[in-house]
């Protein structure tokens, strides 16, 4: 049965990549036929980096995609590092090719990672924004937040607008940054106010 779920955090930098990357390699070790899809990616000088992670975790666990490039894994790439809105100067993005796009990936392989750019608030094209895209198309979605000081008000924002736009969704901490601190600071809210949370490391274990 094909599967697709959408990758998305609170903000850029947080651990979209880290975390896809390690859910590909744990269902890839499963003998699970994945794929990967970085629809969008800015700040790319040559190669997309992001999507050269991607594909090469997917390479080692599906032949489909030996012979494909980082280029093949993604719809439009852009070298200023900006919102993909301010990226595209010439306004070149078009949803429906990345729909076809997944079309063509899914093909591929039994469970289909995509990965988002920046948050969910994110500007695509003038009035759509990532949170739209991950609507259009049905995806259940993971949402990484993290784990510095302040890192409540991005995670229930976020899990706000998910809620809102009634996107079934998943969501785990990244700790990476206040560690030390984490326990004391924000732990406490997480577990008085959520039934049920995970770490990143811990959701990807239970895949």
């Amino acid at each position: 049965m094909k599967q697709k779920i959408f990758v998305t955090a609170t903000n850029t930098n947080i651990g979209k990549t880290y975390a896809s990357v390690k859910i590909l390699e744990q269902l890839g070790k499963q003998g699970v036929k994945i794929g990967a899809f970085k629809p969008i990616e800015t700040g790319v000088d040559n190669i997309p980096q992001d999507a050269l992670k991607l594909l090469e975790v997917c390479q080692k666990y599906n032949t489909n995609f030996k012979n494909l490039t980082p280029f093949d894994i993604t719809s439009y790439t852009f070298t200023l590092p900006a919102a993909p809105f301010s990226a595209d100067s010439k306004g070149i993005i078009d949803i429906a090719k990345i729909r076809e796009k997944i079309v063509k990936l899914e093909a591929k392989c039994d469970f289909l990672l995509i990965e988002g750019a920046g948050g969910l608030m994110v500007p695509i094209k003038k009035s759509y924004f990532m949170i739209d895209l991950i609507k259009d198309l049905n995806c259940q979605t993971l949402l990484v937040t993290p784990s510095h000081l302040g890192c409540i008000n991005e995670t229930l924002l976020s899990i706000k607008a998910l809620e809102n736009r009634d996107i079934e969704y998943n969501w785990c901490v990244n700790l990476y940054k206040d560690k030390e601190s984490f326990n004391t600071t924000t732990k406490p809210f997480y577990d008085n106010y959520f039934k049920k949370w995970n770490y990143l490391d811990k959701l990807v274990a239970s895949y």
